[in-house]
């Protein structure tokens, strides 16, 4: 049995969504951050040696990161599913996605994330901070443009994998009107739906 070590109100959230979409059996062992560092709980290190979530767990397998997992979720269990033919130009695009997703976005949103309560301490990153996260967002909000998902008109683990930049986005930026509508569009999902009860609370989940 595939099981997700979910931490609560993280980008493990995601992975949830993408089993619920494939409709693939798996079991949810919950851990909770910390009520004031919000750090992971060390009981998560018995799992993986750095303590991070996600981490599954399939079998032998232990798994870490979010583009690793999603990949080898698929792969090994999607039966063909949410990915394009690995033979076509889309399968690049899509493999560019994943990719993408922590290797590039996530890091101005961070950035502005922990560095937000610190006051006037961070003017020197500030507009560094600000116009990379400029940058992606439009990047991304450009790439929607006309189109429901990331590939077009059908989802695909490319936006599961994106999802938590574009939430991060939809909560904290204004002016992204594809971003938002992407967002609201996949949140609708009925497997986003179950993914959140299997989960538990998530502060990027609009009511």
């Amino acid at each position: 049995m595939l099981v997700v070590h979910h931490l609560n109100d993280s980008r493990s959230q995601r992975i949830l969504w993408l089993l619920e979409e494939l409709g693939v059996p798996y079991e949810v062992k919950h851990y909770q951050r910390d009520a004031v560092t919000r750090l992971a709980p060390p009981e998560l290190r018995a799992v993986h040696p750095l303590g991070k979530s996600p981490v599954i767990t399939d079998g032998a397998v232990t798994l870490i990161e979010s583009g690793a997992i999603v990949d080898y979720i698929v792969r090994r269990h999607g039966g063909g599913r949410l990915q394009p033919d690995s033979a076509t130009p889309a399968y690049d695009k899509y493999v560019e996605w994943l990719h993408y997703a922590e290797g590039s976005a996530m890091l101005p949103l961070m950035l502005a994330l922990y560095t937000g309560g610190l006051g006037e301490a961070t003017a020197p990153l500030r507009p560094r901070i600000e116009s990379e996260t400029a940058l992606h967002l439009g990047y991304v909000d450009a790439a929607l443009a006309g189109r429901d998902f990331l590939l077009g008109d059908e989802l695909s683990a490319a936006d599961v994998q994106m999802s938590f930049v574009g939430e991060i986005a939809s909560v904290r930026q204004q002016g992204y009107r594809n971003i938002g509508a992407w967002v609201a569009r996949f949140q609708a999902r009925p497997a986003y739906k179950a993914a959140l009860v299997k989960g538990g609370p998530y502060g990027f989940a609009r009511s």
